[in-house]
């Protein structure tokens, strides 16, 4: 890989992690003011409206050749995690899924994409071993591995989002071949926010929508741009040019951005082993990606 590519990749990374792991703290800030599903069909409405318009005036193909995927990577993606995530977060604080749900994706999804065809290499295992280690001490300093009572059931929810996202991510993979990753992204975010949509009825039935502070429509507009469109497009620009299991990798850094800005907006102070477990995390990720080529043009567009 050339050093501008190196530099590309990272810069790609950082960039997703970075858009993921504020994700966390403006979706807590924005669900303590309005409905949860009825905001994650908004969200990902917009979001999929806006990057249908932006691949139609780019000419970006949406890979409708594969539909039945981009519904099914909707129904798991968006859908799903969503639905999965918001329930857990009733039962458990959100630190939780800002820990649990990055750190646990990555081995799903390195484990499924061996379905497709990916390599299981020694780098990607010793690096996910290292980075699963960062994680558990990231973990240990912030819960103190205390998960009892209405806590581990949302916890085992988080678990059940991260596999939903774990699945959306290797999907892509074969949805990439054809469509773009902006286009393909577009679908299924209108696919998963069709799906969403009747859960807003269980809460106000969007009634209440015309009402909203301003500060959440603020909040609001970081989900779908920065969150939604930045983040999901680069991620799924990742899994075409990588493959799910590599791009996957990049949910390792959401922990320890999430604890930077702890630091830096916040003002909260890091325990030690936080900050020793973020170091862990990012030489799993550096390791993992070590001596890594990308796919060909032609492996990037053989069918499945």
């Amino acid at each position: 890989m050339s050093p501008r590519a190196r530099l590309l990749t990272a810069a790609a990374f950082v960039t997703v992690a970075l858009c993921w792991s504020g994700s966390w703290t403006f979706g807590k800030l924005v669900v303590g003011q309005v409905p949860p599903f009825e905001l994650s069909a908004i969200r990902f409405a917009l979001a999929g409206l806006l990057m249908l318009a932006i691949a139609r005036i780019l000419g970006a193909p949406l890979g409708l050749q594969r539909w039945p995927l981009l519904v099914l990577a909707g129904g798991f993606g968006i859908f799903a995690y969503n639905a999965l995530v918001f329930s857990a977060l009733t039962f458990t604080p959100a630190a939780d899924g800002a820990l649990i749900v990055p750190t646990v994706n990555p081995v799903l999804t390195v484990l499924l994409s061996t379905l497709i065809g990916e390599r299981l290499t020694a780098n990607k295992v010793a690096g996910l071993g290292l980075a699963m280690l960062g994680a558990v001490l990231v973990i240990a300093a912030a819960t103190n591995l205390t998960f009892t009572g209405e806590r581990l059931l949302g916890d085992l929810l988080m678990l059940g989002g991260a596999a939903s996202w774990s699945l959306y991510a290797t999907i892509g993979a074969v949805t990439t071949r054809q469509g773009s990753p902006i286009g393909v992204t577009a679908v299924a975010c209108l696919a998963g926010a069709a799906m969403l949509f009747p859960l807003g009825f269980l809460e106000k039935g969007y009634t209440d929508v015309p009402s909203w502070p301003l500060g959440a429509w603020l909040q609001l507009g970081y989900l779908v741009v920065f969150s939604t469109i930045v983040g999901f497009v680069l991620f799924y620009w990742a899994v075409r040019r990588f493959g799910a299991g590599m791009a996957s990798m990049v949910s390792y850094l959401v922990p320890v951005f999430a604890l930077v800005q702890a630091v830096t907006i916040l003002g909260e102070q890091p325990e030690v082993l936080q900050i020793v477990g973020g170091a862990i995390i990012l030489l799993g990720v550096r390791v993992a990606t070590l001596r890594f080529t990308p796919r060909s043009p032609m492996e990037e567009t053989e069918p499945a």
